[in-house]
């Protein structure tokens, strides 16, 4: 307990000079509390010459309660709390615990419980299992139920909401198998709930918040729900009663995460490892950089693991001091933002990569990889972008000597790569971009490009853009493919379709916004959804489009930015529909709305539509 108390003195300490920043303090992103935590923190922490100190791990299992009750009402409160906001409290507690606060698992109200719990039933082609629906990642239901289609999708309905229990990002897709809806939250919270009334089957407390897809399979004779923690652990629960079957940690480095859904094949799990390090490793007391993007293949039925193995194959060392006499490493980076694709017929599973946050650039940095799918060896890396070698805070007089010479954009290989089999035979493994590229590899030759578009203007190699330009014109989270078409949102507003077999450019639509003037756009980066002739996107503004996918026709909007009535009988209100995608089973629309991230309107609700 005393070891407890004097960290959290110390963490104290060390955040009292935070408490001068009105921007943090007014903050409702929620990613900022990274930056306030390695700047602040990691400093001693981990430090050796602070003996005392425990180190960040040690902090990572503290309750975010039990470090805001220090630092609003205990031995911290006359130390530091009295000069931080409640907002940066809060920000700071729930950063280090890695989930919100109030995320305590509270028993469900017997009415908001379903009445019943029959066995889980099998798997279907109907179903919306995991992020991509499939393994190519093409987020296409071919099998959107008896009555849903292009003419009739101006009649979708919203048939219920559930709201979220203390939530303010909605930012976890759900995956709707057998009947049942599987969804995380930001607080740690992780529902089984019934697809056609809403009503709750069970829940479980994750260790830290859900951003990842659920992916549903067998683990002997009953099924089991897979998913993955702010943490890096990843679970497997019995799908029916919610019991934990076993728990894994794939990465121990303090600032790895889960954000991407690990993607589950013929009983092997492939999950993708990213990292916070990148926020403000620019501080001049921090040791960066020493995390490096990595994917772990774990054997479904044990959760034991296969393999794993980092992006970049030199692991970190020591390279030099900055001017106070930090010890620097290299090389790094290289996180795996996006859920991998698989390709049974190669043996491979294809990812994308970020950005490096040393220099030199490693080449597997800001590219596609493809790995083995029995050993972890890279078969063939793509550099997409180049000498990407970037770190948050390193801009004109903020930038220390942590930074790199020449920062780059931080454009990353953010949007989940597709495998799109072409009607006429042949298939491309297609990867859309921040900056608007989008490109078309052959992986039946170890990645050849086959060609390269924007949707915008130049091919990104020929732009010149300042570190940290944003919103960028391309694409941030995914798109999806019928087979002919991919499709993209965009961050500056409005949806493409590209031809995939040649990359021409087969339509572009504006969006207006619902919450914005007449003719104006929202950002659409959030991750498209299709069906036979008919596309889904979402908006920052809160509005979820159905567009023509041959045309790009606007034919059904919603806005969801705004209150609803819960069937839990929970406060909640609809926000940015942005890291989310929509996911369609028997004729019904399912959507989470809310993202304050980095950017974006707070939101707590899942919302399902039908038709009449």
């Amino acid at each position: 307990m005393k070891q407890g108390v004097f960290s959290l003195a110390l963490l104290g300490l060390l955040t009292k000079a935070m408490a001068a920043s009105p921007s943090a303090a007014a903050s409702l992103n929620t990613e900022r509390g990274y930056a306030i935590f390695q700047q602040s923190c990691l400093t001693c922490h981990g430090n050796p010459q602070f003996e005392r100190a425990p180190g960040p791990a040690a902090l990572r299992e503290m309750t975010p309660e039990h470090i805001y009750d220090a630092l609003t009402n205990g031995a911290m409160y006359p130390i530091v709390g009295n000069t931080l906001s409640d907002a940066d409290r809060k920000l700071v507690s729930e950063m280090i615990a890695g989930r919100l606060m109030g995320a305590t698992n509270a028993t469900l109200a017997a009415a908001y419980r379903c009445r019943r719990n029959p066995p889980m039933a099998a798997p279907s082609a109907t179903d919306w299992n995991g992020w991509g629906r499939d393994g190519d990642n093409s987020r296409f239901q071919p099998n959107p139920g008896p009555k849903l289609n292009d003419k009739t999708v101006g009649q979708l309905k919203l048939k219920w909401a559930f709201g979220y229990p203390g939530s303010s990002s909605a930012y976890a897709q759900p995956t709707v198998v057998g009947g049942r809806l599987f969804v995380g939250t930001d607080t740690g919270s992780f529902y089984a709930l019934n697809a056609e009334t809403g009503c709750v089957y069970w829940s479980f407390q994750a260790k830290s918040g859900v951003r990842a897809t659920a992916s549903v399979g067998p683990t002997g004779t009953r099924s089991a729900v897979f998913f993955g923690d702010l943490k890096s652990n990843v679970y497997a629960l019995d799908a029916r009663s919610g019991r934990l079957i076993w728990t894994t940690r794939v990465e121990e480095h303090v600032t790895s995460r889960i954000t991407a859904a690990p993607t589950l094949h013929d009983g092997v799990l492939y999950v993708p490892v990213s990292s916070w390090e990148e926020f403000a490793a620019s501080a001049p007391l921090f040791s960066c950089c020493t995390s490096v993007g990595k994917i772990v293949a774990l054997k479904a039925a044990t959760g034991a693991t296969l393999w794993g193995q980092y992006v970049i194959p030199e692991r970190p060392r020591p390279v030099r001091r900055n001017a106070q006499g930090v010890q620097q490493f290299a090389p790094a980076g290289g996180s795996v933002w996006n859920s991998p694709a698989v390709d049974p017929s190669l043996n491979a599973i294809y990812f994308g990569t970020g950005d490096a946050t040393t220099a030199p650039a490693p080449l597997t940095t800001d590219a596609i990889l493809s790995f083995d799918m029995s050993s972890g060896k890279t078969l063939w890396s793509y550099q997409v972008h180049a000498n990407d070698s970037f770190l948050g805070g390193c801009f004109d007089e903020k930038k220390t000597d942590n930074c790199p010479d020449v920062v780059g954009p931080d454009w990353d290989i953010p949007v989940a790569p597709i495998l799109v089999r072409l009607a006429g035979g042949g298939r491309r493994l297609v990867i859309g971009t921040k900056p608007g590229d989008v490109l078309a590899l052959d992986p039946d030759r170890h990645g050849s490009l086959l060609w390269r578009m924007n949707v915008s203007g130049p091919l990104a190699s020929t732009q010149t853009l300042k570190p940290g330009t944003f919103p960028l014109p391309g694409m941030m989270w995914g798109g999806a493919s019928d087979g002919e078409n991919v499709f993209f949102g965009l961050n500056k507003g409005g949806a493409v379709a590209i031809r995939a077999a040649d990359g021409t450019l087969a339509w572009k639509a504006e969006l207006s916004a619902a919450t914005a003037p007449k003719g104006s756009s929202a950002s659409n980066a959030s991750p498209i959804s299709a069906i036979p002739g008919v596309i889904f996107v979402g908006g920052m503004d809160g509005t979820l489009f159905a567009l023509a996918s041959d045309t790009g026709k606007e034919l059904w909007r919603f806005n969801t930015a705004r209150p609803f009535r819960t069937v839990n009988a929970v406060e909640a209100t609809g926000g940015s529909i942005y890291s989310a995608g929509p996911v369609i089973v028997d004729d019904g629309v399912f959507v989470a709305s809310g993202y304050s991230v980095l950017r974006g309107v707070p939101g707590n609700v899942l919302l399902a539509f039908g038709l009449e």
